[in-house]
């Protein structure tokens, strides 16, 4: 594994969220100042096509990754963009039972407002 590699893929295991393609960038630059975003982009691609992170597509917005590989879903914050795991238990059975087919897998970002970003009652 070439040294870029690895800096991202621990930079990656290193995050408590999901960071895009130009955080991860910005924190490998600090430890190899050299890298190009090409590199970052062409590793992440690799990674992802290898299984080892898993890449997080929201439309109008810059993919993510994950450095979980089990199968969750993610929830998607309408205000702030913050992504979060969750898991949503027999998912993938209720979707085959109601497919009619196996299902080998699915990605699956809920919308929802986070409590941080919820407006806060006052009475």
């Amino acid at each position: 594994m070439t040294k870029q590699k690895q800096a991202i893929l621990n930079i990656i295991k290193k995050s408590d969220g999901h960071m895009t393609a130009e955080e991860i960038y910005m924190k490998a630059k600090k430890e190899l100042p050299s890298i190009a975003i090409g590199t970052v982009y062409r590793n992440l691609g690799l990674m992802t096509d290898a299984g080892e992170i898993r890449r997080i597509a929201i439309p109008n917005s810059p993919d993510r990754y994950d450095k979980s590989t089990k199968p969750h879903e993610h929830l998607v914050c309408q205000k702030c963009g913050t992504v979060y795991d969750t898991f949503v238990t027999g998912l993938k059975e209720f979707l085959q039972q109601q497919a009619g087919v196996e299902i080998t897998g699915y990605d699956l970002n809920l919308k929802f407002i986070c409590d941080k970003c919820k407006p806060k009652n006052h009475i």
